[in-house]
């Protein structure tokens, strides 16, 4: 996948959230995005979703460029994969449903090709014996596995994680990373925000740091993570790290 970001900028009454944000990496299949809370990270990350409009610049990715109007963005949202740190999973539904009710409504699937793709992901992420479950009924890293099944169910381009772990207790983090991992491996593309630096050294081939709005290192994961250019990444890392 190639991304080009070309002077992005977002502002919340009146605060700059993204200053002027420009990148551009050929070939990326995991890129992770690292950064302090607040640092603009997942409004980046919306915004590559076609869920937050930029105030200015452009996203362009694998040469088209994102068209920022409702009608553009209704068959984007259809081609990719989001998650996000709160599962955001349909309560009254089984997991079951949870996958196959967007397929069928969104997609245009029928039901009994529906419920085929969702078995055949939920047996894969080792979720059959929860198949008929309800998401109260499923812990933390079972529910985050529901929604990534859900993400992967419409076979999409990428795939955007949002802290996907952040509402996680650590016996579930690990199932859920392992199963990222596996994404990673079979070759699928991902971006994603994360706290788990171990994870994203071991799976990214870019990583970006972003803090108060601003890109202010970028590069592989040894490079970043070994030899970090900037006093800021260095102090974050310092920070994260220390336990």
């Amino acid at each position: 996948m190639k991304l080009e970001l070309s002077g992005i900028t977002k502002t919340y009454e009146g605060q700059v959230v993204l200053d002027h944000v420009s990148v551009i990496l050929d070939d990326i299949h995991a890129f992770v995005i690292i950064g302090p809370s607040g640092g603009g990270k997942t409004t980046l990350l919306r915004i590559l979703a076609g869920l937050e409009y930029p105030d200015s610049g452009k996203v362009t990715i694998d040469g088209e460029e994102i068209q920022y109007h409702e009608s553009w963005l209704r068959k984007y949202r259809k081609s990719i994969g989001m998650v996000f740190q709160s599962y955001n999973l349909f309560p009254h539904l089984s997991a079951l449903r949870n996958i196959t009710l967007p397929l069928e409504l969104v997609h245009g699937m029928s039901r009994q090709d529906a419920e085929a793709r969702a078995m055949e992901l939920l047996e894969r992420f080792q979720l059959k014996d929860h198949t008929y479950k309800k998401p109260i009924q499923l812990s933390g890293g079972q529910k985050q596995r529901v929604a990534i099944a859900r993400a992967m169910a419409i076979k999409p381009k990428f795939l955007l994680l949002d802290e996907p772990t952040s509402a996680l207790d650590p016996e579930f983090t690990s199932e859920v990373l392992d199963m990222i991992e596996e994404l990673r491996e079979e070759q699928k593309d991902l971006i994603l925000v994360t706290h788990e630096m171990g994870f994203a050294r071991q799976v990214a081939d870019h990583v970006m740091f972003v803090a108060e709005g601003r890109v202010m290192e970028i590069g592989n994961a040894g490079e970043i993570f070994d030899a970090p250019k900037q006093g800021e990444l260095k102090q974050f890392l310092d920070k994260v790290l220390k336990y």
